[in-house]
């Protein structure tokens, strides 16, 4: 297991439009079957950015695994294999999810007006 540490959000609701890597990367995954593991399919970016960044690796075949998934806010043409739920398009915090790094650790999901 090997874990990739990428960021697009700064303390606001909305997408920076850049996605940067934080920390470091796998060195090799020629041939590897990668399964990406995410929170929330949003605008796509960072799921699309994580996809190209693993294929150029090598991995292959690279599959994609969401907690949520928001498909009215996608900017970038993506799905994800495997999806828990499917919400609408409001900013959820909670069981995982934070906001400006906080409401994180609620039990449960809510949403942020």
């Amino acid at each position: 297991m090997e874990f990739i540490n990428l960021k697009s959000y700064g303390d606001g609701t909305e997408s920076s439009g850049q996605v940067r890597v934080l920390g470091t990367l796998p060195e090799q995954l020629n041939g590897r079957a990668v399964l990406l593991v995410d929170d929330i399919l949003d605008t796509g970016r960072t799921l699309h950015f994580a996809r190209a960044l693993v294929t150029g690796l090598g991995a292959n075949p690279v599959r994609i695994c969401v907690f949520l998934d928001k498909p009215s806010r996608r900017a970038v043409a993506m799905t994800a294999d495997h999806v828990g739920f499917q919400i609408e398009d409001r900013f959820v915090v909670g069981y995982g999810l934070d906001h400006a790094k906080r409401w994180r650790g609620l039990p449960d999901l809510a949403t942020i007006d």
